[in-house]
């Protein structure tokens, strides 16, 4: 009588690469996709089934930082996607960067993550770096023979990045570095930090971007912290004390930092939905399966029209967002005026929409979704932050806002 039971993750991952009905055409995510992209999603998907999904459970429970796969899935061109060919990047679009990370997302949406956050920080260094640190550093970070955390946050500036603290002071050809940074994804594990800091007076404007790396002497840890979900990537604070870091380091001119941070922030949002799109996408998948063979009240739950109409449901916001994150990215990737503005519109509908699809898939499986044995649960603890993080939804908000008013 238990037998279905098997369903949970044991069988998750075929499910998740080849559900038992095939996908149903009004969900598929290769729709409206080129044949080339249609050729990065397969292999994402691919990657995702046989190389994530088979150990996300353990990766969450014994948070382990899973290197090694994250180094094959470089070798596929995942870990410098939309980062310039010459520096050892894939040289890809935004859309194509969004449609590979929500198929790698189906196998585990922390590592996804924190793999949006490292391409985010190559990305940053070959844009607005100098030739000399293009070189220096991408083709190691592309291969991910090393890994890149991006320090924003410090403990009392979430929202309010402008008013950061950490400050580097100019001394000759180096810069003095002082402060400390909170939540930083890969901290202590990473080997490259791209760090915002006040190297001018109050506001935006005194703010610049320097990368530095691990083993540089004043360069420190916090405790590792214990998360509810993104177990399977390390966070910590980041203290610097007197770390000194070459001129030659900074991206961009000094006082350009911000806006060098929220530049890669755009695709960062853009990135995040991405991952809550695949988790959502997967908890659907999950949600119709478990639907279909648990039974109550003497039929499968399927028959239950309520269920009908809330899985209908999911489904349609599903597609929603992500019709949204692909204009979105689409709008990024053409320069547009309207790009940013559309990252934020993005971001907020399709991490606020992807969290209560996996939430409603939790739902419907009762009290066996609570179960670690089953993978709904992980993602929706993995999918909770993304409306906290690349800026809350609620900055989100007032972003929109601010755009139509000043309109």
């Amino acid at each position: 009588a238990m037998a279905w039971r098997g369903t949970s993750r044991a069988a998750a991952w075929l499910l998740l690469r080849r559900p038992r009905r095939g996908i149903a055409s009004c969900i598929d995510p290769s729709v409206g996709l080129t044949e080339e992209q249609k050729e990065f999603q397969k292999v994402a998907l691919d990657f995702a089934a046989k190389e994530m999904t088979p150990h996300m459970a353990e990766w969450d429970q014994k948070e382990i930082f899973p290197v090694e796969t994250m180094r094959k899935a470089a070798q596929l061109g995942f870990g410098g996607i939309y980062v310039k060919p010459d520096v050892g990047g894939s040289g890809l679009s935004r859309l194509d960067t969004s449609v590979i990370f929500e198929a790698l997302s189906t196998g585990c949406t922390s590592t996804t993550a924190y793999m949006s956050i490292h391409n985010m920080c190559v990305w940053m260094i070959d844009t607005f770096g100098s030739e000399d640190l293009r070189h220096r550093f991408c083709p190691s970070l592309c291969s991910m023979e090393k890994f890149a955390s991006y320090c924003l946050t410090e403990p009392g500036s979430g929202s309010d990045a402008a008013s950061l603290l950490t400050s580097a002071q100019r001394k000759g050809d180096t810069y003095i570095l002082n402060g400390s940074k909170a939540f930083i994804s890969g901290g202590g594990d990473t080997d490259v930090y791209v760090v915002m800091c006040r190297t001018g007076g109050p506001g935006p404007k005194g703010i610049s971007c320097l990368v530095l790396e691990k083993g540089t002497p004043g360069l420190s840890f916090g405790k590792k912290e214990k998360k509810v979900g993104w177990n399977s990537q390390p966070t910590r604070a980041v203290i610097f004390e007197d770390c000194v870091v070459p001129v030659g380091n900074r991206l961009g001119d000094e006082g350009q930092g911000f806006n060098i941070a929220m530049k890669g922030l755009n695709g960062g949002r853009i990135n995040i939905a991405s991952c809550s799109l695949g988790a959502a996408h997967a908890s659907v998948l999950l949600a119709q399966e478990h639907l279909t063979v648990r039974k109550q009240f003497g039929e499968p739950l399927a028959n239950n029209q309520y269920l009908q109409f809330r899985l209908a449901e999911m489904a349609t916001r599903l597609v929603a967002a992500r019709l949204m994150v692909r204009n979105a990215a689409q709008a990024l990737q053409e320069g547009r005026e309207d790009a940013a503005v559309l990252c934020s519109m993005a971001k907020l509908f399709a991490t606020d929409e992807c969290f209560a699809i996996c939430n409603q898939a939790l739902q419907m499986h009762g009290g066996y979704g609570y179960l670690k044995d089953y993978a709904v649960q992980q993602f929706v603890r993995d999918v909770r932050v993304h409306q906290i993080l690349e800026g809350t939804n609620e900055v989100m908000r007032m972003m929109v806002a601010r755009n139509l008013l000043q309109g």
